[in-house]
């Protein structure tokens, strides 16, 4: 890495410690995906400003796209000056719920003790501000680079990723032939390349009942206490299998190894009523009850295997259990990413980390999805690594910080691998 594109990065801090703070006060709530026009314009702003060509990019018809919350991207393009490769830098823009526990303002991008404080800090807009102030001080040292550089803003990663990546990718943004080398400033530390992710895979169940009084339950057929043989069934026998694979791919944390399923809700019986209400309620059995489970399976295990065991429980559960009747719908799927750490952007940001912190780096994998999937699996494009600031366990997390020191090494990393990719070759 050049001295002057270091001490230029460097001497970008303040810059971009109020780049961070203004990205957090953005509130891009997902759902239901609230201000994303907003933040596509502050970056759109921010972009031309540096000389980029940029699109903003309505991902109509999406999930959870309307009038009242559109699905919007950016696309920002800088051509260089000589033909090379195309270094494409991708960031979310949405940020999950707030929920409880917080001490801080969590959309105040506070600053306190070197690090900054709010929804999103960490995932992930202290990534996408130090690859801002990392392209924009290359782009000042070395006005005459070869190639290309593309920053994007997207949609819906948290909840997808199907109104950004996906719908970019549909549309040839991610094409091989366009764009050779993705780099993902998620918060996997600044330290470690993640080279993928595990699989996934969200269905729902609903066991059904009869309905009656609540006085005398024999008179129906209660569906949660159906729910309660499923939930059984998964826990004598499917956490106990879960448990026993594990897999090659470096998944952090430790934890994650193995296959994971969680129960993401579970409702039964009467819809809940609003806070204002203060009736008491009906003496009703419930004929109906509902469970959200979110399956996080191994590159070893096939798609099919993970759909067939959780079916073949149900389908035991007929067979064995008086009167028990569900419904099992695939909510959404996903396959497991890997990129080779031989592949070029992992071989040049392994060495910029090398270069910039004195020690090799470390290849992990995710526990969770991220739209390297859609770049995979859509745009045929191999060449993706994750990286960037931030402590993976804040993500989601009350008062979710990402450390100043933390961007800055991450944007110190990213310019030398942009030098080591688009500076003309000796």
């Amino acid at each position: 890495m050049t001295s002057t594109l270091k001490k230029s990065i460097a001497a970008k801090r303040d810059d971009l410690v109020v780049l961070t703070r203004d990205l957090i006060r953005i509130p891009t709530l997902n759902p239901p995906g609230e201000n994303y026009r907003d933040i596509c314009e502050f970056l759109d702003r921010r972009l031309s400003a540096c000389g980029f060509e940029t699109q903003l990019i309505r991902a109509t018809g999406t999930p959870g796209d309307s009038d009242k919350y559109p699905r919007w991207n950016i696309v920002a393009r800088r051509d260089g000056r000589k033909p090379g490769d195309c270094v494409h830098f991708n960031s979310h823009t949405d940020v999950v719920e707030v929920g409880r526990g917080w001490t801080i303002d969590p959309f105040g991008g506070t600053e306190k003790d070197g690090k900054i404080y709010g929804r999103g800090a960490c995932d992930m807009k202290g990534g996408l501000a130090a690859s801002i102030i990392a392209v924009e001080a290359f782009i000042e040292t070395h006005p005459t680079y070869c190639g290309a550089i593309e920053i994007s803003g997207t949609a819906d990663e948290e909840s997808g990723g199907y109104g950004g990546v996906a719908y970019l990718a549909e549309r040839g943004f991610f094409d091989p032939e366009r764009v050779q080398h993705v780099i993902i400033p998620e918060p996997l530390n600044k330290d470690r390349i993640c080279l993928g992710h595990r699989g996934g895979w969200w269905a729902e169940i609903e066991t059904r009942g009869e309905i009656a009084h609540g006085c005398m339950p024999f008179l129906g057929d209660c569906a949660v206490r159906h729910m309660s043989a499923v939930l059984s069934e998964f826990e004598d026998k499917l956490f106990p299998a879960m448990a026993a694979r594990h897999t090659d791919m470096p998944v952090v944390p430790e934890g994650a190894r193995q296959s994971t399923m969680n129960i993401n809700s579970i409702h039964g019986g009467q819809p809940e009523q609003a806070d204002d209400f203060t009736g008491l309620p009906a003496h009703c059995v419930p004929d109906s009850c509902r469970i959200v489970i979110d399956r996080r399976f191994l590159v070893e295990e096939p798609l099919d295997q993970v759909r067939d065991e959780v079916k073949a429980l149900l389908e035991g559960l007929k067979a064995s259990r008086a009167d028990f009747d569900y419904e099992l719908t695939e909510l959404n799927s996903v396959l497991p990413s890997m990129t080779d750490r031989d592949a070029p952007v992992v071989q040049t940001v392994a060495k910029a980390i090398e270069d910039v912190m004195g020690k090799p780096p470390e290849y992990v994998a995710s526990p969770g999805t991220y739209d390297q999937k859609h770049i995979d699996r859509i745009g045929k494009l191999k060449n993706c690594i994750a990286y960037g600031p931030g402590i993976l366990e804040l993500a989601h997390k009350p008062d979710e910080y990402v450390g100043i020191d933390d961007m800055i090494d991450s944007a110190q990393v990213m310019g030398h691998a942009l030098e080591t990719l688009l500076m003309p070759k000796a």
